[in-house]
């Protein structure tokens, strides 16, 4: 387990240079190459396999189903998800048959059923990519959505058929009639009486918001596992009613308790995000074994496997292409006044959309080993050789057509891709790009924007200092002016950021000349010893060496910590070893820093103002960010001489930091109200304000638990 999550991790660091490959071929991948390299095998036990992966998933599509759009085509969505499941699984076993005979009827029924369910994510990618009629992308995106349950239901006949050998079609229709019924009402039921408990808990003062995550993680698994094992209804269905009725119920504008909201749903993401990635690994580690298996078999080599795979996704887009065509044909010639044409382009690109996912993956490593005679699962390495690698071929399909025939050069994205940006993707823009579509105000990006309200920020912390709080003031001042330097890398022009960095280099070395000058005289004075000396000014000399090799870019957090720990630990090593008045060294020390910070300011000072230098050259923030470093250091050499007053630096530095998230947020008003960025934009900007006040609080409260 934990090399898979490894693996998975690993594949989205990649997935973040490799924009135009998925993340699910790249899983499938690393997987390869594990199980190639290193001889490594997981040892599945199907009957686990569909508790701990399909239901997770199943419910959290149900908790994320889009009601209005899918309400209105619920008649089409519906259609699709149930009849185009069963004719594929007919139609699409019975040519696979015919193209493999010696793959059993049964298994081949099985196959095409678990290779009907398609990936939600990557068909509405694919939709929005390709620009889809919008009737017909509401209905392929909510068909993806419920086409699982059915698809699973039909694999699962199929699979018993195979085990039992024995298959009726009235008991068939008897037990489906069975199963979607008492799985409907156990889902309905069990998530009614849990919501129910959820509620009377609450009422009851346990309100834990840790508490109630874990009761909602562990309710799909529940209701799936007491569905299957005491009803012997169909769990699949279960959980998709839970999840729709979780989501209905939920769907209220004000929430009562937003924390356990926001919580949930973060916890979900996490899940889902590993879940299918390893399950996308799993299938990488497990082709080789399904190949090796073919090919002991005797009856198929591995291009024979290969072209069964490439024969068995075509016709599956054939089957998926011709429904969507009949669709839009009926469609045109019920709604005579109708804008969609009946495209046959459109059609293929619906059926391309029919990428396969991690509920077929899941799915088809859950069949049995054996059979109820204690015979094994006949051509079950083949099976998962084809279904592995429809799965791969309709990946790659779709990532090389796309570009092919899309305006909009958006990476595929498929579940396994799942992210914030993914999570969050709410257009709220549409009404106002269609009522404005020519709107004169610059809009400036996400980036801009956040460099913008932080630094509306610094001008209210530095309206609110004061002598008592400097040191917090400045400290807050430069964490901003970091990060903003960094905003600014990201959308100014290079040309830009070199002449400001090339400025502050320049403005640098001016200070640090004022700062050796200054050491050299308190030196001469006899105010400070050699030992305290030596070590300031090799530190001047480190600096000055750093900024002739300085590349553009700032240290990275972990690597600057560091380098300052073990820069203090020498220094204090060498204290310890040079004299036995460690405090006067330490007092030395804190007036080296005040007094060469102070000299560093007034050399900055007398440079800007000598008449041969132009001080219009030089960017502001530069010189502004510079001066704040060394204010900093003064307030910091103070502080390091008085009592230790560590709650009043840190009941000031939340004060300012209140007062600075409330000029962030009238700040991204501004922005909207002008016209300079959009509802969505300014939703993430909200959202990253809430993010930070939310860690604010956190703090707090475990100062007042401290």
């Amino acid at each position: 387990m934990i090399l898979l999550i490894v693996l998975v991790l690993f594949s989205n660091i990649i997935s973040h240079y490799l924009t135009f490959i998925p993340v699910s071929l790249i899983q499938i991948a690393l997987g390869l190459m594990v199980a190639l390299v290193w001889q490594f095998e997981v040892p599945l036990e199907t009957d686990w396999f569909l508790l701990l992966f399909i239901a997770p998933l199943l419910y959290n599509d149900g908790r994320r189903f889009p009601k209005r759009e899918l309400w209105r085509l619920r008649g089409p969505i519906f259609g699709n998800a149930i009849w185009l499941v069963f004719l594929t699984t007919l139609l699409g076993g019975f040519l696979i048959y015919e193209l493999i005979p010696k793959m059993p009827l049964t298994v081949a029924f099985a196959l095409a059923a678990i290779l009907s369910p398609t990936d939600p994510v990557a068909v509405q990618s694919i939709s929005k990519q390709v620009k889809l009629p919008a009737s017909l992308m509401h209905l392929v995106s909510g068909e993806s959505l419920i086409n699982d349950a059915s698809g699973l239901i039909a694999f699962k006949y199929a699979i018993a058929a195979t085990v039992t050998g024995a298959f009726s079609v009235g008991t068939a229709v008897g037990d489906f009639v069975y199963i979607s019924i008492v799985g409907f009402l156990s889902g309905l039921i069990f998530m009614t009486a849990i919501q129910l408990l959820m509620d009377i808990l609450r009422r009851q003062g346990i309100d834990d918001v840790i508490f109630n995550t874990v009761l909602q993680i562990a309710t799909p698994f529940v209701i799936y596992l007491v569905t299957e094992e005491i009803t012997h209804a169909s769990g699949v269905i279960a959980v998709v009613t839970a999840g729709v009725l979780f989501h209905a119920r939920e769907s209220r504008i004000v929430e009562d308790s937003p924390e356990l909201k926001l919580v949930t749903e973060k916890v979900w993401d996490i899940i889902i995000y590993s879940l299918n990635g390893i399950v996308f690994v799993i299938l990488g580690i497990e082709l080789p074994v399904a190949t090796s298996q073919v090919i002991k078999g005797g009856q198929f080599n591995t291009w024979q496997a290969l072209f069964f795979a490439f024969m068995a996704w075509v016709i599956l887009v054939a089957i998926r292409t011709l429904w969507t065509y009949g669709y839009i044909l009926f469609q045109r010639l019920t709604h005579k006044h109708s804008d969609e044409r009946p495209g046959f382009r459109t059609a293929i690109l619906s059926g391309l959309s029919g990428v396969r996912g991690a509920v077929t993956m899941a799915g088809v490593l859950s069949v049995p080993a054996v059979i109820a005679s204690g015979a094994g699962f006949p051509a079950r390495a083949l099976m998962l050789f084809v279904a592995s690698g429809v799965i791969i071929i309709s990946l790659i399909a779709a990532t090389i057509m796309l570009p092919l025939i899309s305006t909009d050069k958006q990476p595929l994205q498929t579940r396994a891709s799942a992210s914030d940006d993914i999570a969050n993707d709410i257009n709220l823009d549409d009404e106002d790009e269609e009522e404005f579509p020519e709107d004169p105000v610059r809009q400036i990006s996400e980036e801009e924007a956040r460099a913008y309200i932080m630094r509306l920020a610094i001008s209210k912390i530095e309206e609110l200092r004061r002598p008592n709080n400097q040191r917090a003031a400045y400290d807050l001042i430069l964490d901003y002016q970091f990060i903003i330097r960094r905003l600014e890398m990201s959308y100014r022009a290079d040309t830009v950021m070199q002449k400001v960095l090339d400025d502050e280099i320049k403005l640098r070395q001016v200070a640090i000349d004022g700062e050796r000058a200054t050491l050299k005289e308190l030196r001469q004075g006899e105010k400070i010893t050699q030992t305290s000396y030596v070590g300031a000014l090799r530190r001047i000399e480190n600096l000055e060496g750093r900024l002739t090799q300085v590349s553009g870019h700032t240290m990275p957090g972990v690597i600057n910590y560091w380098r300052r720990f073990f820069k203090h630990l020498w220094r204090d090593a060498a204290y310890w070893v040079h004299s036995e008045d460690t405090d006067r060294l330490h007092a030395e020390n804190n007036l080296i820093e005040r007094e060469t910070a102070k000299a560093a300011i007034k050399a900055l000072s007398e440079y800007l103002s000598r008449t041969d230098i132009d001080e219009t050259q030089f960017d502001n923030q530069a010189v502004y960010h510079l001066i704040v470093q060394y204010r900093n250091r003064i307030e910091r050499a103070k502080a390091a001489t008085l009592p230790h007053h560590n709650d009043d630096y840190q009941h000031q530095i939340n004060k300012l930091r209140v007062r600075a998230l409330g000029a962030e947020r009238t700040g991204i008003q501004s922005l909207l109200e002008a016209g300079n960025i959009t509802w969505t934009k300014a939703t993430h900007l909200r959202q990253y304000v809430n993010y930070a006040e939310n860690v604010l609080v956190m703090s707090l409260s475990d100062e007042e638990g401290e």
